[in-house]
């Protein structure tokens, strides 16, 4: 991977499933827990990338399910019902959902020292966000997490404000819109767009066969 954070991004990755997802997504997390064992049955590399969902709303004039009346009923309810069929723990925290700034650009400063951590960091986000009410947009609060991977507190935290690292930030985020994701979890796989948890049936079978 190239320093500049961005070789990763952009389309046609051949052998690779992009996941793209929002650190807030209910639905994003439940993919998280699947996404790799997907990867090894398909034998393709999943390519995580954490996006800021908001912007993508501004362009498209929606809103999320969490701040939509009756679809937020409707999702909680559903995502607590897949976390019990999964045997997965699911609590939301007071306030969601929370704007996760600060540990997209986390996952990012963590990517251009090692991808692998990354993607061990988007799992331990996850599991403080739906698990422990961890804000997801606290500096200091991503850092503890960080932390446990190895990483300096401080460093994380001065590393989030770097211009670098916002503007890998953004490019991604950019790249993403402008390739039509307007959704989380949502998918590339060979080329073909997949949007949601739900899809993630199809999509393995799109890869087993072909397509159609």
């Amino acid at each position: 991977m190239g320093q500049d954070g961005l070789s990763r991004s952009g389309n046609g990755f051949p052998g690779t499933i992009e996941f793209w997802f929002d650190f807030s997504s209910g639905y994003g997390y439940l993919a998280a827990q699947e996404i790799e064992a997907l990867g090894a049955r398909t034998q393709r590399r999943i390519l995580w990338r954490p996006l800021m969902l908001g912007a993508a709303f501004k362009l498209t004039g929606s809103k999320g399910l969490s701040s939509t009346p009756m679809k937020a009923e409707y999702a909680l309810h559903d995502w607590k019902r897949i976390a019990r069929l999964r045997n997965l723990k699911f609590r939301l925290p007071e306030g969601h959902p929370y704007t996760a700034l600060a540990a997209t650009r986390a996952f990012y400063w963590i990517e251009k020292r090692s991808y692998e951590t990354a993607v061990q960091f988007a799992c331990r986000i996850f599991d403080g966000y739906f698990h422990d009410g961890l804000d997801t947009n606290a500096p200091d609060a991503v850092a503890a997490v960080a932390s446990t991977l190895g990483f300096d507190r401080q460093e994380v935290v001065e590393g989030l404000a770097a211009p670098d690292i916002k503007t890998i930030t953004r490019a991604h985020c950019d790249d993403a819109i402008e390739r039509g994701v307007f959704g989380s979890p949502f998918f590339f796989a060979d080329g073909e767009p997949f949007w949601g948890w739900d899809r993630m049936s199809m999509m393995e079978d799109w890869l087993r066969t072909g397509g159609w």
